[in-house]
């Protein structure tokens, strides 16, 4: 039963009745229920941010981010063979292709350069498996970038493979001076005593003693860019260019068997021994230069000497003894 209300009447010395208005009930009501509604929301949106209550579309995108790091651990495993395997072909492209060949080898940090210094994955930053994107991201862009390096050096050997008879003769794969004509072997490559100076300094090639006259030979094919004695120190001398990066001068010759742009063949005679330019005796002073570098005569001597003969010029040529130029 409904509590009944009144109020005092000061006027009439009496209690009235308190009469509620129908539209002030409904009104009342009516607040109450949005009041209610509001509440009733409110603690949906908590429930709904809680990880105590799952949606059903929750649960679908925890499935796909599951399986998504599924699919990364499986495409991480296959980059990790794909990289063995790569790797091998380097191995091999590097160690037995590109030394058959004569070819420089392709380094590491050729291999793997650019990924470096800048974030370029800043973009995958900031989100629940971003190390994991990341560094499949990374390791999925570095491989690429092996592979095409590796393609490129795979279609560089098949060149060199095409060129190989010409590679092969155009090494200077020859003694430039033939042993029976040899007196001794004067001096080798590395730092020797200079003749004139006495002073310990670097000798750049290789000293042939022999009789003034004797035969010089083209150790590998070429054309011949220099015949002259316009260079300080060697006197008459021979260049001989022969592609694949090498080139090969001949020194303190008696004179020439040969002219500027012409072409020679591996053992063709070019000149003849002499004392010409800075020399100390009758010599030649042969050098081997490769992509612009001089490198040691004798690695290269394998076309015309025997190994017995190879070791006792090595021995030979090793010792630090003085040079004739």
């Amino acid at each position: 039963m409904a509590k009944v209300k009144y109020y005092y009447d000061p006027e009439n010395l009496a209690f009235t009745k308190i009469k509620t208005k129908k539209g002030r009930k409904i009104g009342v009501i009516v607040l109450f229920l949005v009041a209610a509604a509001l509440f009733g929301f409110l603690c949906f949106v908590v429930l709904l941010n809680t990880p105590f209550f799952e949606t059903p579309k929750d649960r679908l995108q925890a499935r796909e981010i599951e399986y998504m790091k599924l699919q990364y651990e499986v495409l991480n495993r296959k980059s990790a063979l794909m990289e063995e395997a790569l790797s091998s072909v380097e191995d091999r492209d590097n160690n037995v292709y590109r030394t058959y060949f004569n070819s420089v080898p392709i380094t590491d940090e050729q291999r793997k350069a650019g990924f470096g210094g800048v974030n370029r994955y800043k973009g995958l930053d900031n989100y629940d498996n971003s190390e994991l994107v990341k560094n499949t991201t990374r390791r999925l862009d570095v491989l690429s970038k092996e592979l095409v390096i590796q393609s490129k050096s795979l279609d560089e050997i098949a060149k060199l493979a095409k060129d190989k008879a010409k590679l092969l003769t155009a090494i200077p794969a020859i003694q430039p001076v033939k042993n029976e004509d040899l007196r001794h072997m004067a001096s080798g490559f590395g730092y020797r005593s200079d003749p004139f100076t006495k002073i310990r300094k670097f000798h750049a090639g290789m000293d042939f003693s022999a009789r003034t006259g004797t035969p010089i030979y083209a150790t590998g094919d070429g054309v011949v860019t220099v015949a002259d004695a316009n260079s300080s120190g060697y006197g008459n001398h021979i260049v001989i260019r022969h592609g694949y990066g090498y080139e090969t001068l001949y020194g303190h010759m008696s004179k020439y068997k040969a002219r500027a742009g012409q072409k020679v063949k591996r053992g063709d005679i070019i000149g003849y021994v002499g004392s010409t330019g800075r020399s100390e005796a009758p010599h030649l002073h042969y050098e081997v230069h490769k992509n612009g570098t001089v490198v040691n005569p004798l690695n290269f001597y394998y076309g015309n000497i025997s190994a017995k003969e190879y070791i006792l010029i090595s021995k030979l040529a090793n010792q630090e003894n003085q040079s004739l130029d």
